[in-house]
């Protein structure tokens, strides 16, 4: 299988859960997967298949300075890991947001900019149901 087609199942996958989360959180095919985070466990298989990829062509991972981690994001195993980690890490933290949410029972439709926001800018998303959260309580 080629970088460009697991780029591609990664992102289907994601988008799948992602879509699952916005409009149907409590439906219980979503919960399941949310409860036991399947999604987030595949796209770990494949961080882990390609991150040790990238390690044996480039010997080694250095993230210690800028240059460095440019250096890494030129090969194409090492960006497959990388975009897989922020696929998989953001899911966890939409993930989050929904299981906080069982407590809090904020409406879904202010929760909606959160994991939208988590879903492309990350931190801002959790960021944005922090500010909310705090509001809330």
């Amino acid at each position: 299988m080629t970088a460009s087609i697991v780029f591609s199942f990664s992102n289907l996958l994601a988008m799948i859960m992602w879509l699952l989360m916005i409009i149907v959180p409590n439906w219980k095919v979503t919960q399941s997967l949310i409860t036991h985070k399947a999604i987030p466990i595949v796209l770990s298989l494949v961080y882990i298949v390609y991150i040790t990829k990238a390690m044996m062509i480039s010997g080694s991972l250095d993230f210690g300075s800028l240059a460095s981690v440019m250096a890494l994001f030129t090969e194409e195993n090492a960006v497959l890991g990388g975009w897989v980690h922020y696929l998989a890490f953001d899911l966890i933290v939409g993930m989050y947001i929904l299981d906080q949410n069982k407590t809090l029972r904020i409406k879904h439709w202010l929760i909606v900019p959160c994991l939208l926001c988590t879903f492309m800018l990350g931190p801002i998303g959790f960021l944005l149901f922090v500010i909310i959260k705090k509001v809330k309580s």
